[in-house]
Protein backbone atom coordinates (compact mmCIF):
# COMPACT_ATOMS: atom_id res chain seq x y z
CA UNK A 1 0.00 0.00 0.00
CA UNK A 2 1.29 3.33 -0.86
CA UNK A 3 1.50 6.12 1.39
CA UNK A 4 1.61 9.52 1.47
CA UNK A 5 4.65 11.92 2.08
CA UNK A 6 4.43 15.28 2.33
CA UNK A 7 7.14 17.02 0.25
CA UNK A 8 8.34 20.55 0.68
CA UNK A 9 8.05 22.22 -3.04
CA UNK A 10 9.79 25.59 -3.54
CA UNK A 11 7.90 27.90 -5.46
CA UNK A 12 9.86 30.28 -7.98
CA UNK A 13 7.98 33.20 -7.73
CA UNK A 14 7.39 35.32 -10.47
CA UNK A 15 9.23 38.89 -9.77
CA UNK A 16 8.83 41.31 -12.34
CA UNK A 17 11.20 44.20 -12.91
CA UNK A 18 10.13 47.34 -15.59
CA UNK A 19 12.99 48.90 -17.76
CA UNK A 20 12.39 51.65 -20.59
CA UNK A 21 14.58 50.95 -23.92
CA UNK A 22 14.24 54.07 -26.41
CA UNK A 23 14.78 53.07 -29.96
CA UNK A 24 15.57 55.28 -32.78
CA UNK A 25 14.34 55.09 -36.37
CA UNK A 26 17.12 54.29 -39.17
CA UNK A 27 14.39 54.36 -41.72
CA UNK A 28 11.14 55.85 -42.33
CA UNK A 29 8.21 54.03 -40.47
CA UNK A 30 4.95 54.43 -42.60
CA UNK A 31 1.43 53.65 -40.62
CA UNK A 32 -1.85 52.70 -41.24
CA UNK A 33 -4.30 52.75 -38.94
CA UNK A 34 -8.14 51.15 -39.79
CA UNK A 35 -10.48 53.69 -40.03
CA UNK A 36 -14.31 54.01 -38.91
CA UNK A 37 -15.10 54.08 -42.36
CA UNK A 38 -12.72 51.48 -43.37
CA UNK A 39 -14.12 48.93 -40.98
CA UNK A 40 -17.50 49.90 -41.89
CA UNK A 41 -16.94 49.00 -45.47
CA UNK A 42 -15.40 45.80 -44.56
CA UNK A 43 -18.36 44.87 -42.60
CA UNK A 44 -20.42 45.98 -45.17
CA UNK A 45 -18.52 43.88 -47.75
CA UNK A 46 -19.32 40.56 -45.22
CA UNK A 47 -22.99 41.18 -45.80
CA UNK A 48 -24.08 38.37 -48.17
CA UNK A 49 -27.40 39.39 -48.87
CA UNK A 50 -29.05 42.75 -50.07
CA UNK A 51 -31.95 44.42 -48.81
CA UNK A 52 -34.93 42.54 -50.93
CA UNK A 53 -32.39 39.07 -49.29
CA UNK A 54 -31.49 37.73 -53.09
CA UNK A 55 -28.09 36.77 -52.13
CA UNK A 56 -26.58 39.25 -54.01
CA UNK A 57 -23.63 41.62 -52.95
CA UNK A 58 -24.65 45.68 -53.17
CA UNK A 59 -23.01 47.59 -55.32
CA UNK A 60 -21.49 50.96 -53.95
CA UNK A 61 -21.24 54.19 -55.91
CA UNK A 62 -17.40 55.22 -55.52
CA UNK A 63 -17.34 58.15 -53.46
CA UNK A 64 -14.76 60.92 -54.25
CA UNK A 65 -11.33 60.60 -52.48
CA UNK A 66 -9.93 62.52 -49.81
CA UNK A 67 -6.53 62.13 -49.73
CA UNK A 68 -5.98 64.53 -46.67
CA UNK A 69 -9.18 62.34 -44.51
CA UNK A 70 -6.80 59.20 -45.41
CA UNK A 71 -3.60 60.77 -44.24
CA UNK A 72 -4.74 61.65 -40.85
CA UNK A 73 -7.12 58.65 -40.53
CA UNK A 74 -4.05 56.65 -41.02
CA UNK A 75 -2.17 57.90 -37.81
CA UNK A 76 -2.54 56.44 -34.42
CA UNK A 77 -3.77 59.97 -32.62
CA UNK A 78 -3.19 59.77 -29.10
CA UNK A 79 -4.43 63.48 -28.24
CA UNK A 80 -7.75 64.28 -30.40
CA UNK A 81 -7.53 63.60 -33.97
CA UNK A 82 -8.98 66.94 -36.24
CA UNK A 83 -11.94 66.20 -38.46
CA UNK A 84 -13.25 68.43 -41.28
CA UNK A 85 -15.77 68.36 -44.27
CA UNK A 86 -13.38 69.34 -46.96
CA UNK A 87 -9.42 68.67 -47.00
CA UNK A 88 -8.51 72.07 -47.18
CA UNK A 89 -10.10 72.65 -43.88
CA UNK A 90 -8.60 69.72 -42.65
CA UNK A 91 -5.55 70.19 -43.89
CA UNK A 92 -6.02 73.48 -41.44
CA UNK A 93 -6.95 72.05 -38.45
CA UNK A 94 -3.99 69.20 -38.87
CA UNK A 95 -1.15 71.46 -38.76
CA UNK A 96 -2.76 73.37 -35.52
CA UNK A 97 -3.04 70.27 -33.63
CA UNK A 98 0.50 69.60 -34.34
CA UNK A 99 1.00 73.78 -33.67
CA UNK A 100 -0.26 72.67 -30.18
CA UNK A 101 1.47 69.55 -29.13
CA UNK A 102 -0.96 66.74 -30.80
CA UNK A 103 0.81 63.23 -30.00
CA UNK A 104 0.60 60.26 -32.15
CA UNK A 105 1.75 56.34 -31.39
CA UNK A 106 1.72 52.92 -32.51
CA UNK A 107 1.07 49.60 -31.44
CA UNK A 108 3.37 48.18 -28.78
CA UNK A 109 3.03 44.45 -29.82
CA UNK A 110 4.38 45.57 -33.02
CA UNK A 111 7.86 45.98 -31.65
CA UNK A 112 7.49 42.76 -29.42
CA UNK A 113 6.52 40.62 -32.35
CA UNK A 114 9.83 41.97 -34.22
CA UNK A 115 12.14 41.03 -31.27
CA UNK A 116 10.68 37.67 -30.86
CA UNK A 117 10.22 36.85 -35.01
CA UNK A 118 14.43 38.08 -35.11
CA UNK A 119 15.31 35.87 -31.99
CA UNK A 120 13.62 33.00 -33.67
CA UNK A 121 15.38 33.61 -37.62
CA UNK A 122 18.45 34.18 -35.53
CA UNK A 123 18.10 30.83 -33.84
CA UNK A 124 18.96 32.39 -30.44
CA UNK A 125 15.41 30.22 -29.55
CA UNK A 126 13.88 27.31 -30.01
CA UNK A 127 10.54 28.54 -31.03
CA UNK A 128 8.51 31.97 -31.04
CA UNK A 129 5.84 30.54 -28.67
CA UNK A 130 9.09 30.84 -26.17
CA UNK A 131 9.32 34.61 -25.69
CA UNK A 132 5.74 35.39 -26.02
CA UNK A 133 5.66 35.25 -22.46
CA UNK A 134 8.73 36.48 -21.13
CA UNK A 135 8.59 40.00 -21.86
CA UNK A 136 5.72 42.85 -22.32
CA UNK A 137 6.34 45.98 -23.93
CA UNK A 138 3.72 49.17 -23.64
CA UNK A 139 4.26 52.62 -23.90
CA UNK A 140 4.95 55.10 -21.00
CA UNK A 141 1.00 55.63 -20.44
CA UNK A 142 -0.55 52.62 -22.05
CA UNK A 143 0.00 49.08 -22.91
CA UNK A 144 -1.68 49.22 -26.45
CA UNK A 145 0.71 52.23 -27.76
CA UNK A 146 4.13 53.69 -27.93
CA UNK A 147 4.28 57.31 -28.60
CA UNK A 148 6.15 57.92 -31.73
CA UNK A 149 8.57 61.32 -30.92
CA UNK A 150 10.56 63.51 -33.10
CA UNK A 151 9.38 65.07 -36.34
CA UNK A 152 5.42 65.70 -36.87
CA UNK A 153 3.94 63.10 -39.31
CA UNK A 154 4.13 64.07 -43.24
CA UNK A 155 1.54 63.27 -46.00
CA UNK A 156 2.33 60.19 -48.36
CA UNK A 157 1.10 59.15 -51.52
CA UNK A 158 1.65 55.66 -52.72
CA UNK A 159 0.61 53.97 -55.77
CA UNK A 160 -0.69 50.33 -54.81
CA UNK A 161 -1.93 47.41 -57.05
CA UNK A 162 -5.19 45.89 -56.79
CA UNK A 163 -6.37 42.47 -57.58
CA UNK A 164 -4.54 41.19 -61.18
CA UNK A 165 -4.98 44.29 -63.02
CA UNK A 166 -5.99 47.19 -61.06
CA UNK A 167 -4.52 50.11 -59.06
CA UNK A 168 -4.81 52.90 -56.78
CA UNK A 169 -3.49 55.35 -54.50
CA UNK A 170 -3.12 54.97 -50.75
CA UNK A 171 -3.14 58.06 -48.61
CA UNK A 172 -0.82 56.99 -45.47
CA UNK A 173 1.24 58.93 -42.66
CA UNK A 174 5.17 58.94 -42.60
CA UNK A 175 7.40 59.56 -39.85
CA UNK A 176 10.73 60.36 -41.06
CA UNK A 177 13.09 61.09 -38.26
CA UNK A 178 11.39 59.11 -35.53
CA UNK A 179 12.21 57.25 -32.02
CA UNK A 180 10.00 55.70 -29.18
CA UNK A 181 10.39 55.08 -25.66
CA UNK A 182 9.48 51.18 -24.86
CA UNK A 183 8.69 50.55 -21.38
CA UNK A 184 10.24 46.42 -21.34
CA UNK A 185 8.61 43.95 -18.17
CA UNK A 186 9.85 41.00 -17.76
CA UNK A 187 10.29 38.29 -14.88
CA UNK A 188 13.37 38.86 -13.81
CA UNK A 189 13.65 34.47 -12.76
CA UNK A 190 12.17 33.98 -16.19
CA UNK A 191 15.18 32.77 -17.79
CA UNK A 192 16.24 35.50 -20.08
CA UNK A 193 18.14 38.28 -19.01
CA UNK A 194 17.22 42.06 -19.87
CA UNK A 195 20.61 42.02 -21.85
CA UNK A 196 19.01 39.16 -24.04
CA UNK A 197 15.68 41.18 -24.43
CA UNK A 198 17.33 44.27 -25.89
CA UNK A 199 19.61 42.34 -28.28
CA UNK A 200 16.47 40.65 -29.17
CA UNK A 201 15.15 44.06 -29.85
CA UNK A 202 18.09 45.82 -31.53
CA UNK A 203 17.92 42.66 -34.03
CA UNK A 204 14.26 43.37 -34.95
CA UNK A 205 14.81 46.37 -35.77
CA UNK A 206 17.44 45.17 -38.74
CA UNK A 207 15.74 41.84 -39.32
CA UNK A 208 12.14 42.64 -39.52
CA UNK A 209 11.05 46.81 -38.38
CA UNK A 210 7.47 47.88 -38.12
CA UNK A 211 5.08 49.45 -40.19
CA UNK A 212 4.34 48.97 -43.78
CA UNK A 213 6.83 47.76 -46.38
CA UNK A 214 8.77 46.88 -43.57
CA UNK A 215 11.55 44.60 -43.81
CA UNK A 216 9.94 41.86 -43.13
CA UNK A 217 7.67 42.60 -45.98
CA UNK A 218 9.85 43.05 -48.46
CA UNK A 219 10.72 46.79 -47.39
CA UNK A 220 13.18 48.78 -46.11
CA UNK A 221 10.63 50.94 -44.38
CA UNK A 222 10.66 50.96 -39.94
CA UNK A 223 13.74 49.68 -39.04
CA UNK A 224 15.71 50.85 -36.42
CA UNK A 225 18.32 50.35 -33.44
CA UNK A 226 18.49 50.43 -29.87
CA UNK A 227 19.82 53.64 -28.17
CA UNK A 228 23.04 53.16 -26.30
CA UNK A 229 23.01 56.76 -24.78
CA UNK A 230 19.59 58.34 -24.09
Amino acid sequence: MATKTNELVKAEPVELATATVRVVGTSPLIVHAWSEKAKKEMLQAMQKNDEKGNGKKKTKERENKRPYKEFTDSLYWLTEKPDADTDEELKEKFQKAVDNGARFGFPAQAFKAAAISAAYRKRWVPDKMTLRGAFHIGGENSTEFVEIKGDAPIFREDPVHIGISGSDLRYRGEFVNWYADLVVTYDVNGGYKFSDIVNYLEAGGFCCGVGEWRVERDGQNGMFRVATNQ
